[in-house]
């Protein structure tokens, strides 16, 4: 019997978790992936919005700004990088000043901070590669950008840290209400617990349907990207918006706070909850929209491209709360953009709901801090040598693109909820992320994932499940 069983291993899963571990509560995370921030969470756009797009007086406004306000502290607490980078809105002609303008309304009636609308001067002087043909921009000082795989994990390992539960490869099918609990039936067996807590993304309108007759309807809303190498890094300095329009906040070009360039997100509603495939017409939208904003995007550079599914209720608002008539299920749904950026406040939003019914007691074991993975380049030459002489596998480079080392991959596989598959390894690390994608650590990472985890060469696998990375040895291949 849990306190609270909360579905979903996301930002927002993972946010909730660790804000409940503040309290002596017996919590649960249960995610159908092998691995936490499989979903939404690890394909978007890795922005910190400063809070100008969503409707004045939203739930989703409110939790924009305070979500941005909490960023700086937290990744102080958690460890993940976050950079203030601030963000401009282009505007092209001038007959689209009035929505530049309705924009910069709605942000300072949201509580944006140091918000205002710059002349085509000023703008050049921030942006050198901006198009000619820009007349003005808004300019947001605290929009941000923030490694998104980095947020989750902190969350999730803080949270497990206090005492949090995650059970993976455990997909919910099905709940039963008994008297003052949830019976929930899963892929591993049933859980019982008083509290439900409904952060499973692109399904969370399945999951609120099973219980309420007030039904919730999401719909997979796929974004594509492009990601360009380490040689594009000078492109831009600032995240790069052009004018919303009906799917969203269009096509941005932003730095990442590891140095690359990302270029998306596309906007296609689709019928596929898993359909994260990239498409050529995706693909040659990014080009010609983003090519209108910025001057001289290197695509010749693009490393990899990717899609991610946004959870698009048809409200297009955040829906947070219990369920009218289910008590003691508590919705964290239709959580898109801008929801990584509101992740903190939605953890606490959720966290207080309880915490006003149950009034549990403080958790006298909480610890607020969480150490991440330890990147060497952050070391003095003479810290370095010392962690190398006492440490060795710190001296060994697994990644040339990345320049990650052994000691930072073993770190991720045997930490608490350490990664179990190469995409593990790669989110924590980066291991893979680089030029080659891959093409040369992906052997020696496979091994110390083996050797780590007492598994099988043959068992590791890219992402969990059915996703083996070898199909056999070739010495036991049948000679022809």
């Amino acid at each position: 019997m849990y306190d609270v069983v909360i579905i979903g291993a996301g930002v927002s899963g993972c946010a909730v978790a660790r804000e409940l571990s503040r309290y002596r509560l017996n919590i649960c995370v249960v995610e159908k992936e092998e691995d936490v921030c499989c979903g939404t969470s690890k394909a978007n756009s890795a922005i910190v919005h400063a809070g100008f797009d969503a409707p004045a007086g939203s739930l989703m406004a409110k939790l924009n700004v305070q979500g941005n306000e909490m960023m700086e502290a937290l990744s102080g607490e958690l460890d993940f990088p976050f950079q203030r980078n601030g963000s401009l809105v282009i505007c092209l002609q001038e007959d689209e000043m009035p929505g530049l303008k309705t924009l910069y309304d709605r942000g300072i009636e949201n509580g944006v901070k140091d918000l205002r609308i710059i002349d085509r001067e000023e703008l050049r002087e921030l942006e050198p590669g901006i198009s000619d043909d820009a007349v003005a921009a808004l300019y947001a000082p605290t929009g941000g950008i923030v490694c998104p795989f980095a947020m989750n994990f902190a969350f999730a390992e803080n949270a497990a840290a206090n005492g949090v539960e995650f059970r993976f490869d455990t997909e919910v099918t099905g709940f039963c209400k008994r008297e003052g609990y949830w019976n929930i039936k899963t892929s591993q067996g049933e859980l019982e617990s008083r509290y439900v807590v409904n952060a499973a993304g692109v399904y969370a309108d399945r999951m609120h349907n099973m219980v309420s007759a007030r039904k919730l309807h999401i719909t997979p809303r796929r974004g594509e990207y492009c990601l360009l190498d380490h040689s594009a890094s000078s492109l831009v300095t600032h995240t790069i918006f052009q004018l919303p329009g009906k799917f969203g906040k269009g096509v941005l070009v932003t730095p990442t706070v590891h140095g690359n360039i990302l270029i998306g997100p596309t906007a296609e509603d689709i019928e596929d909850r898993e359909g994260t495939n990239t498409t050529r017409a995706g693909i040659e939208e990014l080009m010609e929209r983003s090519g209108a904003v910025v001057k001289g995007i290197p695509f010749q550079q693009v490393i990899t491209s990717f899609a991610g599914l946004r959870a698009h209720e048809d409200g297009h608002e955040f829906c947070i709360g219990e369920a009218e008539d289910a008590p003691g299920f508590i919705d964290c749904a239709g959580i898109e953009s801008p929801g990584l950026t509101a992740a903190p406040a939605i953890g606490k939003m959720v966290a207080d709901i309880i915490y006003e019914r149950e009034q549990p007691q403080v958790n006298p074991e909480f610890t607020g801090k969480r150490r991440g993975i330890l990147d060497p380049n952050t070391l003095s030459e003479q810290e370095h040598a010392a962690l190398i002489k006492q440490h060795p596998a710190y001296g060994s480079i697994v990644c040339r693109c990345e320049m990650i080392t052994e000691g930072e991959i073993l770190d991720a596989v045997n930490r608490p909820l350490g990664a179990k598959s190469l995409d593990g390894v790669k989110r924590r690390t980066r291991a893979g992320m680089g030029r080659c994608q891959g093409g040369f650590c992906a052997p020696k990472v496979m091994e110390l994932l083996a050797r780590e985890r007492n598994l099988e060469f043959l068992q590791i696998t890219k992402s969990g499940k059915d996703s083996q990375m070898t199909a056999g040895r070739n010495k036991d291949r049948e000679a022809f």
